[in-house]
């Protein structure tokens, strides 16, 4: 379902001197981001806040996701030098709330967890008053990769388990819902300073009762926050969009994940991972009392 968008979609289009100057930026300090590499429809927005968020460990990801945007294939080495890199951007850019996420790394033995330390690490130490906010991928699983990103102490951990375990077989076929919520549970049991944070889109053939029950598992989980956005297909060779979502809907899953006690819910058709990120977090923290 491609073509005209409902006009609740419809948003100011962005100042194209303030894009290039956020892109000239970013490609000189040889940086990516999921705005660009997934085709946010938020972009300009967050673009002209002087804003992003910065996509670590390239730009090509492992996995053959139906619904995603990001280039498939077999990545570059790491580069040493990109912790140093973003923390440059964020200097620049001013930024005391940081957002990162990353391509998952199938290939690497440990999928990138030291990467997502080292820079984790190096903004702490130099932007001490910052929080800083990971959206990590599953590492397979791997105890010792999850610890390895929970001891670097960013604020907040995200990790979306997309869509309901029924549509994963079509949707994320290298993904498994099980080791999510275990990611997840497994964070709050190394850490219960972090934050956790997960979301899904919606629009890709699940039902109401299906949203329901992950919403109930992800609390289950202990997740603290939650982020339910509407699905938009990048090409024809993706996912198509099987219904959109009305703003009335997702309000009201919104009512419901704060009646299931989650800290806080973002719950609208433009909402994606890092929507009001800084927001998001500020109710955590005072829900939950972290210090």
């Amino acid at each position: 379902m491609r073509g005209r968008l409902p006009p609740w979609f419809k948003q100011k289009p962005a100042d194209p001197k303030i894009m290039s100057t956020m892109t000239r930026l970013l490609n000189g300090l040889s940086l990516d981001t999921i705005c660009e590499s997934a085709h946010c429809p938020n972009i300009g927005r967050c673009f002209s806040k002087g804003t992003a968020t910065f996509l670590i460990l390239g730009d090509v990801c492992t996995r053959h996701c139906t619904f995603c945007a990001v280039k498939k294939g077999w990545p570059t080495p790491v580069d040493e030098k990109e912790p140093q890199h973003l923390l440059e951007a964020v200097e620049r850019l001013g930024l005391n709330y940081i957002v990162i996420t990353s391509v998952t790394r199938d290939d690497l033995p440990d999928g990138g967890a030291s990467q997502f330390a080292r820079t984790i690490k190096l903004l702490r130490e130099n932007r001490r008053d910052a929080i800083v906010e990971v959206l990590i991928p599953d590492f397979l699983g791997s105890a010792e990769a999850i610890k390895t990103v929970v001891e670097a102490r960013p604020q907040v951990i995200n990790h979306n388990v997309e869509t309901v375990p029924r549509l994963y077989p079509e949707v994320r076929p290298q993904a498994d819902y099980t080791r999510s919520l275990e990611l997840l549970f497994m964070v709050k049991n190394l850490d219960r300073a972090i934050v956790t944070k997960s979301g899904l889109m919606l629009g890709l053939g699940e039902t109401k009762a299906e949203v329901i029950e992950v919403m109930s598992d992800l609390r289950e989980a202990d997740c603290d926050l939650l982020t339910l956005g509407q699905y938009l297909q990048p090409s024809p060779k993706h996912h198509p969009v099987v219904r959109f979502v009305s703003p009335e809907e997702f309000n009201e899953y919104e009512a419901i994940g704060k009646d299931m006690g989650f800290a806080e819910v973002a719950s609208a058709p433009l909402v994606r991972s890092s929507f009001k990120a800084a927001e998001l977090y500020a109710k955590a923290k005072n829900s939950l009392r972290i210090i």
